[in-house]
């Protein structure tokens, strides 16, 4: 009687060593396959640094990205503020409504019309704007 009681306590522990080594694998490849999945979805979404050849035209306010639109010091003009806090550290920026692009390029260029409205022709690259050519709006 206790060698029939001995296998069936064998068999049992068997079958739940073989179910829980199942499941963990299971659980890695379902792990791994998620992960590869949100990687692919983040490539193809453009979340990872994309880069677009494609010549667009922008416009809005040059910026700085600290103040944004509204700037902080009302003793200086908006140009003035931006270019304070771009030497400050800040990043030059695109406004326009409630989208803002970080600018890249030939930032001299930039730093001199820092405060008023632009035109941008330019390139999406990441999620900054390269700057190929800027002139004031009239």
């Amino acid at each position: 009687m206790t060698q029939k009681n001995r296998s069936g306590w064998a068999l049992l522990a068997f079958c739940t060593t073989t179910a829980l080594v199942a499941a963990l694998g299971l659980a890695i490849l379902f792990a791994s396959a998620t992960v590869a999945f949100a990687l692919a979805q983040k490539v193809h979404s453009g979340n990872l640094t994309q880069v677009s050849d494609e010549q667009k035209t922008f416009s809005g306010v040059v910026t700085d990205s600290h103040c944004g639109a509204r700037h902080q010091d009302a003793t200086k003009s908006p140009a003035e503020c931006a270019q304070m806090c771009a030497r400050n550290g800040s990043q030059y920026v695109l406004v326009d409504g409630d989208k803002s692009y970080a600018l890249n390029g030939d930032m001299q260029q930039i730093a001199k019309l820092a405060g008023q409205r632009v035109s941008v022709e330019g390139s999406i690259v990441g999620d900054a704007l390269h700057v190929a050519s800027i002139q004031a709006q009239q």
